[in-house]
């Protein structure tokens, strides 16, 4: 018996489906949910993102509006856009894509964008009401969407041993503290570059989240059989492909497994259509 795969791009057409009516309901009192996003520099990989978030955006019926910047944007000149968009009403939702010009601190532009606008759940009000245990407000997406698909896949979260692998703040300590809020109550250990013997906590684990960027770490020896493994990873190979995190092996002793792609990523943007819904009605 091989896995379960985890289809997040079905997941994330069902959640559009409900964001749709949403969008519509709010549209009926004169509010068009918008969602403006910052990009500088030309990075193959940024702009194949954000032409995604577009058409999700077109799908649910979001208004998108793409802010252009040049590769050499100073961190001053990214900051004025932000303060521009934090005063525009008509605007609800404000992303600046990574990576970030050089010179350019991704923790001061996240801090700079207004905490009510913050639909990538970065801005440290929002992440210390989540450490607060208050998750009512809008979250890291990536994290949203591998919770939602743990929670659609009937795996067990109540009291189940969780190793999340990689602590960014993106990604790995959020979703740390997102297993572990009241409701889900899992009991979460985070591995880390000076981890000793990674492997033995993950054959432990009943829920792994793989988050490093390092394709293919995870193997099959170090997966508890049954367990649910999300890989978050994605990194670019040598003949132009891509790998997750996760090797393919694991597919033979875990429960369930989410692809690279088709998988986590999906969803991401599928939280990103939520937040900006859920900032629009809450303008």
């Amino acid at each position: 018996m091989g896995a379960v795969v985890v289809d997040g791009k079905a997941l994330a057409l069902g959640l559009e489906e409900g964001l749709r009516e949403r969008v519509e309901a709010l549209k009926q009192n004169e509010i068009v949910p918008h969602l403006a996003v910052v990009i500088a520099g030309d990075d193959p990989a940024s702009h194949v993102y954000v032409r995604n978030k577009q058409r999700a955006c077109e799908r649910c019926g979001i208004l998108s509006t793409r802010i252009d910047l040049p590769s050499n944007a100073t961190q001053e000149s990214v900051l004025e856009v932000v303060a521009n968009l934090n005063s525009d009403s008509s605007v609800h939702g404000i992303l600046v894509q990574s990576p970030v010009p050089e010179g350019v601190a991704e923790l001061v532009i996240a801090s700079a964008i207004s905490p009510e606008k913050d639909v990538d759940g970065f801005h440290p009000t929002n992440l210390g009401r989540l450490v607060q245990g208050d998750a009512s407000g809008l979250l890291p997406c990536t994290p949203s969407g591998v919770l939602m698909m743990l929670e659609q896949s009937g795996a067990r979260l109540s009291g189940a041993k969780a190793v999340v692998l990689g602590r960014s703040r993106i990604v790995g300590m959020p979703m740390a503290l997102m297993l572990a809020q009241r409701g889900v109550d899992a009991t979460v250990t985070i591995v880390h570059s000076r981890t000793e013997d990674a492997p033995a906590l993950c054959r432990e684990a009943d829920i792994v989240v793989a988050a490093i960027g390092r394709p293919h770490t995870v193997k099959e020896d170090w997966i508890k059989s049954g367990a649910f493994v999300a890989d978050v990873g994605i990194s670019r190979t040598g003949d132009g492909g891509i790998a997750g995190d996760v090797d393919p092996g694991v597919s033979e002793v875990a429960g369930w497994l989410t692809p690279v792609p088709g998988g986590v990523g999906p969803m991401t943007i599928a939280m990103l259509m939520m937040n900006t819904v859920r900032a629009a009605e809450s303008s």
